[in-house]
């Protein structure tokens, strides 16, 4: 079984975590750029996270025969910070770099007219650098912000095809579904989606279009979660076939729209160090 991990923050979890998820079958996954539990003070601290998220991370997920790759932008948690205004100058740069196969995430955090301005200059940007959009929802009102989120992306003019709107549940997957643009589910320990949950939704609305990730962080998540999934969907009648669709060709499909996705079919030899740093030691 092959598991691609469309969604989930690596920064935040220990090297064991890559172990344990390669031996879970996770080969792939995509990191988006996201709040870190405190505000960020200034520009240069987002440019420093962005180069970990195009180095030093894939370095590290190569030790355990993960391809990593990346989605960068002003997450909407900073949107309305006006220190990290400046992180929109410096993003087209990035994402030309080879590694980012999206622009992410971005959306709305409180709702405020700040946040909508950046969601839809990130939006634009995505249309300039030719690649899809990873859109976050908002915990709070998330009916409301999933709607507004979806007016937002229609009147930008990007296709739907190209945008995907996470953290859905029973209550959203069907707008988006109506929408056209892919939906995301995050799957957590206790909130957000469970696995049982997840596996209703797919037997109501099918596997097209659909993307399951950890959403793993820093605080009580499972990267293991996606193969929690496959398993419940296996369990509960659907073929390999149906949990390769969810796991591993719906996320390639999405992200390869970016024509930087790139995944290698044999296992890369892992390089010795990065920056001359390493995961070893003694």
């Amino acid at each position: 079984m092959r598991i691609f991990d469309p969604h989930i923050h690596m920064t935040s979890r220990i090297t064991d975590d890559y172990e344990r998820m390669r031996a879970a079958g996770v080969r792939a996954v995509v990191e988006p750029a996201f709040w870190q539990g405190q505000p960020r003070t200034n520009v240069g601290s987002f440019l420093d996270y962005f180069d970990t998220l195009l180095g030093w991370e894939p370095y590290r997920a190569a030790q355990y025969g993960i391809q990593h790759r990346c989605a960068l932008a002003l997450n909407p948690k900073e949107a309305g910070d006006l220190r990290c205004a400046g992180v929109l100058a410096e993003l087209p740069r990035y994402l030309l770099k080879d590694s980012v196969v999206a622009v992410g995430e971005v959306g709305y955090d409180s709702m405020t007219a700040r946040e909508e301005e950046i969601f839809e200059a990130q939006l634009t940007m995505a249309a300039e650098a030719d690649l899809p959009v990873l859109v976050h929802t908002p915990h709070r009102d998330k009916t409301a912000g999933t709607r507004r989120t979806l007016d937002v992306v229609a009147a930008s003019g990007l296709p739907a095809g190209r945008v995907l709107v996470d953290h859905l549940n029973e209550l959203t997957v069907g707008m988006v579904a109506d929408s056209g643009c892919w939906m995301g589910f995050s799957i957590y320990p206790d909130t957000k989606m469970d696995p049982d949950r997840m596996v209703a939704i797919l037997q109501e609305y099918g596997t097209a279009r659909m993307l399951v990730n950890s959403a793993a962080d820093w605080g009580r998540s499972d990267p293991l979660k996606t193969r929690q999934v496959a398993d419940a969907m296996l369990a509960a009648g659907f073929t390999a076939d149906d949990v390769a669709r969810v796991l591993w060709h719906n996320p390639v499909a999405f992200y390869g729209q970016s024509g930087k996705l790139a995944l290698d079919d044999h296992e890369a030899e892992a390089p010795a160090e990065y920056a001359g740093n390493t995961i070893k030691r003694g």
